[in-house]
């Protein structure tokens, strides 16, 4: 069965974190009065050495595209991060899908833009020899997954096995082995299937010297939903919409100085695109299935 403790002790933490007090967004639009700055954090990037060695040349292009200065603020994880916003100490954060829904769920923040990912799905695959032959023969099986609440290493795999007609709490079971440990797991035999992020098997190929013809890709899912950049929900419309709209008029150079890093070459490709909160639905009704419904279900 999953391992929940971890996922129910970081929730935990994560409600502890925020307030039901609402506070005025912190800051105008740029080139107006109001604050001097603007606060930034990512909510997987933990403390400040590690924001500025990932994100400083895309804090400085953000600066130019927002006309206003930028200062990083690191938090430990998204539930710091979602109470940081509820009380406005953050005026944008950049988070991925699963950790949107959970902060959306809390505070009601305000999806502005979206950044795309290419190559972002899921997949399920199995060795060659496998008598498995479709996602709907897994029934019974064991599956070796990244971690709980992952949007491709858990999230994604557990769509497509519902899609198949399996029940997420009773028809398989799953190990959560880290991003390395699960596909160990599979090559090794410990586990009849795999599923997480189509790069990660593109790179386990690679890497182990396999082609498909040694694991095969039972399914591969559609588009994830991508990540996104949130504000503190009482932040004004208009000046919702003027960020989204800088921010995708100089998307190239937002981009560009993004990608610059090795850490997020993931997004080398991407695009600035209009969001809306119903494009994380996918990610709630997968919640709800394995039982955690409530946890993004709002207060």
């Amino acid at each position: 069965m999953i391992d929940r403790r971890s996922f129910i002790g970081l929730t935990l933490l994560f409600l502890a974190s925020c307030t039901a007090a609402t506070q005025t967004a912190l800051f105008a639009p740029p080139g107006g009065d109001g604050a001097d700055s603007l606060k930034f954090a990512v909510t997987d990037v933990q403390g400040l050495d590690d924001l500025e060695r990932d994100y400083e040349a895309f804090r400085v292009a953000l600066e130019v595209a927002l006309e206003r200065e930028i200062e990083f603020y690191p938090v430990d994880s998204y539930a710091e991060a979602a109470s940081a916003l509820q009380l406005g100490k953050i005026d944008i954060a950049l988070t991925g899908p699963s950790e949107y829904v959970l902060i959306r769920a809390r505070t009601n923040a305000i999806p502005v833009v979206a950044i795309t990912r290419p190559n972002y799905h899921s997949v399920i695959a199995v060795p060659a020899a496998s008598p498995v032959k479709t996602v709907a023969d897994l029934k019974g099986k064991t599956i070796a997954m990244r971690q709980v609440g992952s949007t491709s290493g858990h999230l994604g795999p557990t769509e497509m096995l519902m899609e198949a007609g399996l029940d997420p709490k009773t028809d398989y079971q799953v190990k959560m082995l880290g991003p390395e440990g699960s596909l160990k797991a599979l090559k090794s035999g410990e586990v009849e299937a795999w599923g997480g992020p189509l790069i990660d098997y593109e790179r386990f190929l690679r890497e182990e010297g396999f082609s498909e013809a040694d694991f095969s890709l039972l399914k591969k899912g559609p588009p994830l939903p991508n990540d996104v950049f949130v504000v503190n929900s009482n932040t004004d419309p208009q000046l919702i919409a003027l960020l989204r709209d800088r921010a995708i008029a100089r998307q190239q150079d937002l981009i560009a100085a993004l990608s610059s890093v090795r850490a997020n070459e993931k997004f080398q490709e991407s695009t600035l695109v209009a969001v809306e909160d119903g494009d994380y639905d996918m990610i709630r009704e997968v919640y709800r299935a394995i039982g955690e419904g409530g946890f993004v279900a709002p207060d």
